[in-house]
């Protein structure tokens, strides 16, 4: 018998296990196979499928965050917009109030000049006035004196002096303006 199991382990490939050890071998697999899908592999896609939730709700998040931040971009823009359209506005009310302070000042300052010439006008008529007075009075004496030495008399009496310059003055007067 022995000759006969030597002859048979002989006659055995290599290649081919044993028949215990293959039945074993199965029976091992068949467990590690069962323990692997009934415990490991829900662990693993359970994993698997909580990482994908996180990966999704991140996204989601972040497109979120870009959604919001596009909105606050927007009102930022029109924020932004808004006021250069105010400081425009401001602008624009600035020029035109200077434009009427301009020509506010403008009409003063004319109301004042014509005042000025107004009463330059005035002083210059009555200081003519009063040189004219000034004059005749002279001009006056002058004649008499004048007259006085040419006739060889005193011509003292007053009403007598005052209607002959008069006289005389008026003559002139209105040679003057004759000449004219």
């Amino acid at each position: 018998m022995i000759a006969l199991v030597h002859q048979a382990a002989e006659e055995q490939n290599p290649l081919v296990p044993p028949i215990p050890e293959l039945v074993i071998g199965l029976v091992a697999f068949a467990i590690v196979f069962f323990f692997l899908w009934k415990k490991l592999i829900p662990n693993i896609n359970k994993v698997l499928e909580q990482r994908r939730e996180a990966i999704e709700g991140g996204i989601e998040q972040a497109e979120a965050a870009q959604e919001e931040a596009a909105e606050v971009l927007k009102q930022y823009k029109d924020q932004l917009a808004e006021a250069r359209h105010e400081a425009a506005r401001l602008r624009s009310e600035a020029q035109e109030q200077g434009a009427t302070l301009i020509a506010e000042m403008r009409a003063e300052g004319q109301r004042q000049r014509e005042e000025i010439i107004a009463a330059g006008h005035a002083q210059i008529a009555a200081d003519r006035k009063q040189a004219a007075q000034a004059l005749r009075q002279d001009v006056g004496k002058l004649a008499t004196d004048l007259a006085g030495k040419l006739v060889g008399e005193s011509l003292d009496d007053h009403a007598r002096q005052s209607r002959t310059i008069d006289r005389f003055l008026d003559e002139l007067e209105e040679k003057a303006e004759a000449a004219r």
